[in-house]
């Protein structure tokens, strides 16, 4: 592991399963089923062992406390806690005069330069007209520049259909917070922006919220995902579908992707939970910062947009890879 963001090389400490609070009371035959999920991909010996060894357990609760020693890895930065979800967004595979808003696959150029042109050229500029780089057009451009934010998420066809739509890439400059922005002009106080509230603005404020879009550079190309069933969760970073509020989105430097994490959740709705490292985050960094994925549509983006808690985070290991950790004088 590399040194951190604040110059400290991260520390390594086991701890027991009594240490980890609520963890009796857990379903964890749930999150077995999430890990088997993934566990198949990972190529690390060890890892692949206790893959084949999950398969035929029917106590899941004692396969973890068995084959795994829980971690705490910190990194001299504060625990934070967020969500995300995947969005559902109303749209059509035709422009019309409701539909008229792109969502667009990658052209060839942005892939080969970084960056490449900025939100504000790409959305009033010419570089994506009569291309045939649309996947679908959906009724607002606010859901849109969130569902960039998220990454992946369904559209929702006039027919009933579903469409389901991945992250492809990027435009290569830097992602700038328009919440932040807001609150540096003195429009709302830190504590009271979250997503629901700055739709709200920019809907109620058509001019200057699009000029508030265009505060941030970033833009996120997708591609059409078709062989994922919609009754599944989006893919993640394991190109595998994620499991609402069993999947988190972690930083790889410090948490492996495949691993079992448990989660200690304070805040209005403490949460107490082993979850498993699935997904990333350009936002996710860090060794005790993680993103709970609440699932799809309106309601999950609620719950989601509404987290910001402190708590801990535990990576549990394989026993010789958790012990393989520690400074020699802590064995």
């Amino acid at each position: 592991m590399s040194a951190t963001a604040t110059g400290a090389e991260p520390s390594y400490d086991i701890l027991t399963f009594q240490d980890l609070d609520g963890w009796e009371n857990d379903d964890h035959s749930a999150a077995l089923a999430t890990f088997l999920n993934t566990c198949a991909d990972l190529k690390e010996p060890d890892w692949r062992s206790l893959c084949a060894v999950a398969q035929n357990q029917k106590d899941a609760k004692s396969f973890f406390e068995l084959f795994f020693r829980p971690i705490q890895i910190s990194d001299g930065n504060a625990p934070l806690f967020t969500g995300y979800f995947e969005p559902e967004l109303n749209g059509s595979l035709r422009y019309s005069s409701r539909y008229r808003y792109p969502v667009y696959s990658m052209p060839p150029e942005a892939k080969l330069s970084n960056p490449w042109l900025t939100r504000r050229e790409i959305l009033d500029g010419d570089a994506m007209q009569n291309r045939r780089l649309e996947i679908a057009w959906v009724d607002d451009p606010v859901e849109l520049f969130f569902l960039q934010i998220q990454g992946s998420g369904r559209i929702k066809l006039p027919g009933g259909q579903t469409i389901r739509v991945g992250y492809a890439g990027a435009n290569g400059h830097p992602y700038r917070s328009i919440g932040v922005e807001l609150v540096r002009r003195g429009i709302y106080d830190a504590h009271q922006v979250s997503a629901e509230v700055i739709k709200s603005w920019v809907r109620r404020n058509p001019e200057e919220g699009e000029e508030l879009l265009f505060h941030n550079p970033s833009y996120v190309f997708f591609r059409k995902v078709s062989h994922v069933p919609a009754e599944k969760g989006p893919l993640g970073a394991m190109n595998r579908s994620i499991t609402t509020m069993r999947t988190i989105a972690v930083d790889p430097a410090f948490t492996p992707l495949g691993a079992p994490v448990w989660i200690e959740k304070d805040g209005e709705n403490p949460l107490r939970r082993l979850m498993i490292a699935q997904d990333t985050g350009s936002a996710i960094k860090g060794a005790q910062r993680a993103d709970v994925f609440f699932g799809t549509g309106d309601a999950a983006g609620e719950a989601a947009g509404k987290l910001k808690d402190p708590g801990r985070m535990v990576v549990l290991m394989p026993i010789q890879r958790a012990y393989a950790m520690l400074p020699e004088g802590d064995l």
